[in-house]
Parts: structure tokens; C-alpha cells; sequence
């Protein structure tokens, strides 16, 4: 049943990692749009891309934190002592960037929507990188129970590179989302806008996926051993699989199937990562059996598991797919180039 529940964990990770990545990765190119005359068109697309869903995104990160301190209680302890601080940065970057995408939009003035624009993408930046420097102090095994907070815990050389592998790979996941929403929107300078960016993103992530993988040789013994063979050499290659798809797909006029294989870099990534240190949840101080709580509790959080996959699964997979099929709020190229709210900001 531990086992159960940590692969349960390991997925929802993953989905956390591509749903709300995406929209950290939205922020990234909001705030590498420009000035607010050139970036206008992108963050119009970006604002009406990310409405209907960025709230929702957030559920996988709850589901991650109850599966963690009701299954895991001695892995929530350890991690959320040791790395106190990068975790409390990343959650204040969660609220902050909230309140800026939320409040820039209904701001009449320019100067208020640039400030509540500049925290969105700041935040949006920030934020995908203490996660990352927080799974990199993980999976090199600087934390372990009892282990107090330091700043060795967060930022070694292989928490550096997972920093800047999650930032890559969130903005790499928005801009392949944004090339099919500008499509699918009528805005062909858009589409080849965003499209340019993605190949871009790809191919740093690919940089930093290698130098990240040499680093853990050295740094992380054990998660290399993982990805070097067995089932985690197998996600490796998936990946792998998936970013040259996903490269020829953007080079396509239509590249419909792209998002699916951009999701599955990082998917595969990710759990790629979680299989390469089985079975330890730290390496190599604390084993899944080990940091599993009460075989009562973890037999109830299956069962949770599963009524909230019958009952809140479905709803979600609706929502995404309402929402890349242009259902909930429709958009045209006019419509971005309207001179309603967004002039009339711009002109104060």
C-alpha cells in the first residue's frame, strides 16, 4: 500500500509539473514580452489563455501536499524543515504571482498594470525555481530526518540546475501551448511568435537536461545509478523520444499532437526522477516503508485517492479540454487587436 500511495505521489507530481508549469511558463513570456506597446499582443494571448484554467491547476499541488503529510508525515517533516526557506519563497511567488495576473487586468492605469504585471512574471520565474532547487536537494540526499535547515540543502550545484531545468521546462510548456492557442485563435504572427520561442525553450532544456545529468554523476550517486539503467532509463529515453517529436511537430504548419508531446518531456521527466530513487523517497536515508504513515491511513488516503479520481478526474479532463478546444471563451485575431480595455489603459 506505501508503494500504492508513493506512486500516486509521483503522479501527481507530474501533473503539477505540466499543468502548472505551463503557467509559470505563461509568466515567463509575459514578462519576456517587452514594453507594453511591443508585448500587448502576446500578453493578450497569454491573459485569455491562461483565465479559464490557472486556478484549477493549483488542485494537483494540494492533492501533493494531503498525499504528503497524511501518507509521508516523516518526508513532509523532514523536507519542510530542511528547505524551510526556498519552500516559503516559492509559496509567497504563488500568492504574488496570483495577485498580479488577477489585479492587472481590471487596473485602469498603465502604471498600476505594469506593477501587478512585473510581480505576475517575477513571481511566475521565481517560484518554478525554489521548486526545482527543493527537488534537487532531494534527490542529491542533503536532507534526511532530523536534518536542520541549511542553506547546503538548496543550493548545491545539482538544486541550481533543477532550478533552472523547471524554469526551462515550464517555459518551454507555455510557449507550445501559446503556439496552438494563436493558432487556434486566428493570429498568425502569434503562431510563429510563440512557435520560435518554443523551439528555442526546447532546445535549453535539452542543454540543461544533459548538463543536469552529468551533474548528478558526482553530486547524486544514487538517482545517476537510477538513470542510467532500469525503468529509469526508460522514462530518459521517453523523453528524449518526446522532445525530437515535439521539435519536428513545431516545425509542422499544423503541429496539433504537440502539446500531448511536450507534456510528455516533462512528464517523462519527472518520473523518470521519482523511479531512479526507488526504493528511497530521500536518498539513501529514508525508504518509502520507512516514511510511510499508518497502514489505516494509507489504506483511507487509496480510497480518497480513488473517489477523487472518479469524481474530480473527469471534471478536469472536461475543463482542459473545453478549454484547448476554445469552448469557454472564444477569441479571434479582432478581438486582439480591439482597442477596448487595452488602449484605453495604455493611453492613461
Amino acid at each position: 500500500m506505501a508503494d500504492l500511495i508513493g506512486v500516486v505521489l509521483l503522479l501527481a507530481v507530474a501533473a503539477y509539473a505540466c499543468a502548472g508549469g505551463t503557467d509559470y511558463g505563461a509568466g515567463f513570456w509575459d514578462l519576456a514580452a517587452g514594453g507594453a506597446e511591443r508585448g500587448k499582443r502576446p500578453r493578450w494571448l497569454i491573459d485569455h489563455a491562461m483565465a479559464p484554467v490557472w486556478e484549477v491547476n493549483n488542485v494537483w499541488l494540494i492533492f501533493i501536499f494531503v498525499i504528503m503529510w497524511t501518507g509521508f508525515p516523516t518526508l513532509f517533516q523532514t523536507v519542510f524543515s530542511a528547505m524551510w526557506l526556498p519552500l516559503a519563497l516559492a509559496a509567497i511567488g504563488m500568492v504574488l504571482r496570483g495577485a498580479g495576473f488577477a489585479l492587472r487586468k481590471p487596473a485602469r492605469r498603465l502604471a498600476r498594470r505594469r506593477i501587478y504585471g512585473a510581480v505576475f512574471a517575477i513571481a511566475s520565474l521565481l517560484t518554478p525555481f525554489f521548486l526545482g532547487a527543493a527537488v534537487g536537494g532531494i534527490a542529491s540526499g542533503r536532507v534526511s530526518p532530523g536534518t536542520e535547515a541549511s542553506a547546503d540543502a538548496w543550493s548545491n550545484p545539482t538544486s541550481i540546475l533543477f532550478g533552472l531545468l523547471t524554469i526551462a521546462s515550464t517555459a518551454f510548456l507555455a510557449a507550445v501551448f501559446l503556439t496552438r492557442d494563436a493558432a487556434r485563435f486566428g493570429a498568425p504572427d502569434l503562431v510563429g511568435y510563440f512557435r520560435l520561442r518554443a523551439l528555442g525553450s526546447l532546445a535549453v532544456v535539452a542543454l540543461l537536461g544533459v548538463a543536469a545529468f552529468a551533474v548528478t554523476r558526482d553530486d547524486a550517486p544514487y538517482v545517476w545509478n537510477g538513470l542510467t539503467g532500469g525503468l529509469g532509463l526508460a522514462f530518459v529515453i521517453l523523453a528524449a523520444v518526446c522532445a525530437v517529436a515535439t521539435g519536428w511537430l513545431l516545425l509542422r504548419a499544423s503541429g496539433v499532437w504537440s502539446r500531448v508531446t511536450a507534456v510528455g518531456v516533462v512528464a517523462a521527466g519527472v518520473i523518470a526522477w521519482g523511479v531512479a530513487q526507488r526504493p528511497y523517497l530521500i536518498p539513501t536515508s529514508l525508504t518509502v516503508a520507512e516514511g510511510a504513515g499508518a497502514p489505516t491511513t494509507l489504506r483511507w488516503l487509496a480510497v480518497v485517492t480513488l473517489v477523487a479520481v472518479v469524481l474530480v478526474g473527469p471534471a478536469v479532463v472536461l475543463l482542459y479540454w473545453l478549454d484547448t478546444h476554445g469552448e469557454l471563451e472564444p477569441l479571434t485575431d479582432a478581438d486582439l487587436q480591439r482597442t477596448g480595455t487595452g488602449s484605453t489603459a495604455d493611453g492613461d
